[in-house]
C-alpha cells in the first residue's frame, strides 16, 4: 500500500523493523551516537581522511559529514532500498554550498562502493535548496526535499524534478494546535490535509516525484494517509501499528482525483516567495526546522571535538 521508511539513525532498529528505505538527519545522528553501541562510528569518523573542514569556525563539520555517511552505509547493509543523507542545515540558504556539499557526500558514498541509486540527498526546501535540487537531479543525483510545509514548496520541488519530498505532517499539526488552542482529530488534521492536497496535485498532473509523509504525532495521522507513496515512521509508532489489530483501509490512491489546483510550471523565485510566503505556518516552521537541525549539528560537532581531545 505504502512503502515504509524507518525514521531512525540506529542500525539495530532498522534490523528490527525491516523497512524498504531509511532516513537520517542531524538530530537522529546525534541521538544515535549517544548510545554506547554506536560510539565506534564516532571514532571511525574522526580517523577518516575525508574529514577535513573548509570552515575554520567549524573544524568538525567535515567529521560530521563522514559520520552521516558511515551511518548511512551501515543502514544500506540492512535495507534493500535507499538511505537519505542530509546536507548540513547551516547551508540551507546557499544553493552553491548545498550543491557542493551534496556532491561531496555522494563522493564519500562512492568511495565506499555505494551506487548513486541507493542514496537520496536531503535538502531543506528553501529556494536555495530547490535550485540545488534542480542541478543535482540533472546530474543524476536524486534528492529528498525535506522540511516541507507549504503547497508552494511542493509545487516548486515537483517543477524542478525532485525525486522525493518529505512533507512534515506532525509539525503542521503542532502549529495549528498552538494557533487555535485545540486538538484536531486525525480526519481533520491540518497536516494530513496538506499531504492529501499535495498527493492529489502530483497525481493529477502526472508528476513522478514521490510523496513521503513524515513527522507524525500519532498513529491516526498515519492511518489517514494510508496509500501515500512512502511513509516514514518512528520506532515508537511502528511498534504501535504492529501491535494493533485494527483494519487499515486505503485512503489515498493514484487515480482518486480530487485536485482543484492548477499546474504550477516554470516557477520563479519571486513566484515561489509569494506562494510560500503567503503561508504563515510554513514560513515559521521552515525557519524553525532549519534552526533546530543546525543546533543539533552543532551539538554533534561539539561531541566530536570532545572525543577527539581524548584520543
Amino acid at each position: 500500500m505504502s512503502v515504509v521508511v524507518a525514521d531512525t539513525g540506529k542500525p539495530q532498529l532498522v534490523k528490527k523493523y525491516k523497512p524498504q528505505d531509511c532516513t537520517t538527519n542531524p538530530s537522529l545522528c546525534y541521538q544515535a551516537v549517544q548510545d554506547p553501541e554506536y560510539q565506534g562510528f564516532l571514532q571511525q569518523a574522526l580517523q577518516a581522511k575525508a574529514a577535513k573542514s573548509n570552515d575554520p569556525a567549524r573544524p568538525y563539520a567535515g567529521v560530521a559529514d563522514v559520520l552521516s555517511v558511515i551511518i548511512g552505509s551501515e543502514m544500506l547493509k540492512i535495507v534493500p532500498g535507499r538511505v537519505s543523507t542530509e546536507v548540513d542545515a547551516h547551508l540551507s540558504y546557499d544553493a552553491k554550498a548545498c550543491y557542493d556539499k551534496a556532491m561531496h557526500l555522494m563522493d564519500m558514498y562512492a568511495a565506499r562502493g555505494i551506487q548513486p541509486g541507493r542514496v537520496y540527498i536531503k535538502l531543506a526546501s528553501t529556494w536555495a535548496g530547490i535550485e540545488a535540487c534542480r542541478k543535482l537531479q540533472r546530474q543524476g543525483v536524486d534528492c529528498n526535499m525535506t522540511l516541507l510545509f507549504s503547497f508552494g514548496q511542493a509545487a516548486a520541488c515537483a517543477d524542478v524534478g525532485a525525486a522525493l519530498i518529505s512533507p512534515f505532517v506532525g509539525r503542521i499539526l503542532d502549529w495549528h494546535k498552538a494557533k487555535h488552542g485545540r486538538d484536531f482529530a486525525p480526519h481533520e488534521d491540518p497536516g494530513v490535509a496538506s499531504v492529501s492536497r499535495i498527493y492529489k496535485y502530483y497525481k493529477a498532473h502526472d508528476y513522478k516525484t514521490i510523496v513521503m509523509a513524515a513527522s507524525f504525532r500519532n498513529a491516526g495521522e498515519i492511518r489517514e494517509l494510508a496509500g501515500c507513496d512512502n511513509i516514514t515512521i518512528s520506532p515508537a509508532l511502528l511498534d504501535e501499528l504492529q501491535a494493533s489489530s485494527e483494519p487499515l483501509p486505503r485512503k489515498l490512491w493514484p487515480t482518486m482525483g480530487g485536485s482543484s489546483d492548477e499546474l504550477v510550471s516554470g516557477i520563479s523565485q519571486a513566484a515561489f516567495d509569494e506562494l510560500h510566503g503567503s503561508d504563515e505556518m510554513a514560513v515559521e516552521k521552515l525557519k524553525q526546522g532549519i534552526d533546530s537541525f543546525a543546533a543539533d549539528q552543532k551539538k554533534l560537532e561539539e561531541q566530536l571535538a570532545q572525543l577527539a581531545a581524548t584520543l
